[in-house]
């Protein structure tokens, strides 16, 4: 095994790593929300830093391989890949975050009802299964896997889409319960962004595995349609 092949294969136990921690704090949101457990919430929040230190390292870890391996092919589709679907997770991780603190807002109790009626848990349960399933894409290089992140990113969009009357409808029905409300209204807001990160991870699956560049892709069809 050379020197290069080392340091890629440590880049990728680190980014499995961040992976692993980024789908349990996502799991532990949505527990907080679930149960409304405000430790547990505090605990998301405070284990952000770990994962902006996770994406800090890899960072740093990637320019070092360009200056001092200058990578090509395959490996340099790994750093590359490596690169950005870092910073995904990262942004991920702050989603998580942001639903902790939601939760740590709220002035009382989530009502069941307000949660089933708006899909909150089950937009919450699809999110964290894009990331977990985007992980495996990647651990087995499955870009089949990979490419069903575009069909659910489709089907939190659709939830976004409808929460507004939604939500409408839950703050004529539950007057008291205001102000929670509108908390599920950022809480979905934000993980429709989850949809949106684990599709952008799952085109650096389908770059780094088939060589294929989805975005580029995608922006010449939306040029050829204007």
């Amino acid at each position: 095994m050379t020197h290069l092949d080392s340091e890629l294969k440590m880049l990728k136990a680190d980014i499995i790593e961040m992976w692993r921690l980024v789908i349990n704090q996502l799991e532990k949101a949505k527990e907080s929300l679930t149960n409304f457990d405000r430790d547990l919430a505090e605990e998301v929040v405070e284990n952000e830093k770990r994962v902006n230190s996770y994406e800090l390292k890899i960072d740093r870890d990637c320019e070092n391989i360009f200056a001092l391996f200058q990578p090509v092919a395959t490996d340099l589709r790994l750093v590359l890949a490596s690169l950005k679907i870092c910073n995904n997770l990262e942004r991920i991780g702050d989603i998580s975050a942001s639903v902790a603190d939601f939760v740590l807002d709220a002035d009382q109790d989530f009502n069941k009802a307000i949660l089933d009626h708006t899909r909150v848990l089950e937009m919450h349960a699809i999110a964290n299964e894009m990331v977990a399933d985007s992980l495996e894409a990647f651990d087995k290089e499955d870009t089949r896997l990979a490419r069903t992140m575009f069909k659910r990113d489709k089907m939190l969009d659709k939830i976004d889409e409808a929460a507004l009357d939604l939500v409408m409808e839950c703050i004529r029905d539950y007057p008291d319960q205001v102000r929670n409300t509108l908390l599920v209204m950022s809480m979905i807001r934000k993980l429709e962004r989850v949809g949106d990160q684990s599709k952008n991870i799952a085109e650096e699956i389908i770059f780094y595995f088939e060589a294929k560049v989805l975005k580029h892709k995608k922006k010449k069809q939306k040029e050829g349609d204007e």
